[in-house]
């Protein structure tokens, strides 16, 4: 089994996802699976419908592999590597995560806006329009509120504002020097200040969860900004919320984050389609990078059990299960 990461910084350096991308690696060997990294910048992208079977990555067509796991950090959100994504898709390669479901989860609005439909709870949320309206931000949501800019990652772009003053100053500053900044306004989940879930769901399991907490009474819980974290055994609740958000956003490999709320019981906080693990290793104990690498056999036994690989070797047409 032949399985492509995209990812698009170093994996030697310290950059984002570059030791997730290593764990992959490092578990594919020992799974005997031939595990990849590719930077999204070494495809082109050629449409035809004369060659189905190959892409090209440094100029050259390579066979396509038996799964792709698009894990794009903050610098990979334009419009290239989600081209990359629903090509292979189009071809008949598994992606997990598919293209529509990265566009959607990664647009902080349109998940909220889902969620809500579905029943799940989430906080109030309010996209942004300038200039803005103070009073109906105050009747609506509230202060303290939380802004978020719509695709932000690891806790960048995310500010908790206690009061209307500080909230009319930050706006003013937008206003005057970006404008057209795309951001949301979010009630503010006080009981879960500073702390939150991360449940990390492998295609339709919960395999690991981890409590998060900001240091030095901080308000981002985000691993990457320095927050400690805590082995979780999830409830019921817990686990149903999680599971329920995967499902409605389609999610195959994500990290579904939690709030506690007044009382108990539980809000989401965000859904991710590129989430890291190395904190979550470290709390639960539990080999991530395995069991995402595990989730891809399984499906792989699903369609026939038989590889590109193996389909070329034996002659057999790369599409022969899905057309018989």
């Amino acid at each position: 089994m032949e399985v492509w990461v995209l990812y698009g910084d170093d994996i030697e350096s310290n950059a984002d996802l570059a030791h997730e991308a290593r764990r992959f690696l490092s578990e594919g060997r020992k799974m005997d699976i031939d595990v990849k990294v590719i930077n999204p910048a070494q495809f082109d992208i050629l449409v035809t419908q004369g060659e189905r079977e190959s892409v090209l990555i440094d100029g050259k067509a390579v066979p396509l592999p038996d799964f792709v796991f698009p894990y794009f950090n903050h610098n990979d959100q334009g419009y290239f590597p989600l081209a990359i994504a629903r090509q292979l898709e189009r071809l008949g390669v598994h992606v997990f995560n598919g293209a529509e479901v990265i566009e959607t989860v990664r647009d902080k609005l349109h998940t909220h806006q889902i969620l809500a439909e579905s029943g799940i709870d989430t906080p109030d949320t309010m996209l942004a329009k300038f200039p803005v309206n103070i009073d109906l931000i105050e009747s609506t949501i509230g202060f303290p509120l939380v802004v978020k800019t719509l695709n932000g990652a690891l806790g960048i772009g995310v500010f908790l504002l206690e009061s209307r003053s500080a909230f009319q100053d930050l706006m003013e500053l937008v206003g005057e020097t970006n404008p057209n900044l795309q951001l949301i306004f979010q009630k503010f989940v006080s009981v879960s200040k500073g702390r939150d879930l991360r449940l990390f769901v492998v295609d339709g399991e919960v395999v690991a969860a981890m409590e998060r907490r900001a240091q030095d009474g901080g308000f981002k819980a985000n691993y990457s900004a320095g927050a400690t974290v805590h082995e979780f055994k999830p409830d019921i609740e817990a686990i149903d919320i999680a599971l329920r958000t995967a499902d409605v956003l389609d999610i195959d490999i994500g990290g579904i984050d939690l709030l506690f709320k007044e009382g108990g019981g539980y809000t989401i906080c965000e859904a991710n389609t590129f989430p890291g693990f190395k904190g979550l290793e470290k709390a639960s104990g539990v080999n991530v990078a395995k069991k995402i690498l595990e989730s891809m056999k399984r499906q792989l036994e699903k369609s026939g059990g038989v590889s590109r690989q193996m389909k070329k070797d034996l002659g057999i047409p790369a599409d022969y299960v899905t057309r018989h």
